[in-house]
């Protein structure tokens, strides 16, 4: 049985929804992802990626807005991947679990990515 093509747009407009949210809830979370070389505080891109991440999911969400949604997705994935590669690097040296979830997350970009060519090509 398949589920109905509107199915990985809603999934995913909850899935960043909810990581949006977190950026508000907890903010010190993300603040060590943040790449130095980013201009501004860390706490002025996490709370700005997730505007960003709940703005892309309402778009996702809209039938009529969903093909840009789904491309303003794959663009955001691709924008925190540097955040992700930051992690992993800073927790290089940390328990075997902790490197795991930090390593885990690079490669987890490409079926992102895959969801938000599925999401577009479906809207």
């Amino acid at each position: 049985m398949r589920l109905p093509r509107q199915s990985a747009a809603v999934a995913m407009t909850a899935f960043l929804a909810g990581a949006g949210v977190t950026h508000f809830v907890s903010p010190r979370f993300y603040d060590p992802m943040v790449p130095t070389q980013l201009p501004g505080t860390a706490r002025f891109w996490v709370l700005a990626s997730g505007v960003a991440e709940i703005g892309v999911a309402a778009t996702v969400a809209v039938p009529r807005t969903r093909r840009l949604g789904a491309l303003a997705a794959a663009a955001l994935f691709v924008a925190v991947f540097p955040a992700n590669v930051k992690m992993a690097v800073d927790r290089s040296t940390r328990s075997p679990r902790e490197r795991a979830v930090a390593y885990g997350r690079l490669p987890m970009q490409v079926p992102l990515l895959l969801w938000a060519r599925k999401v577009r090509r479906d809207a």
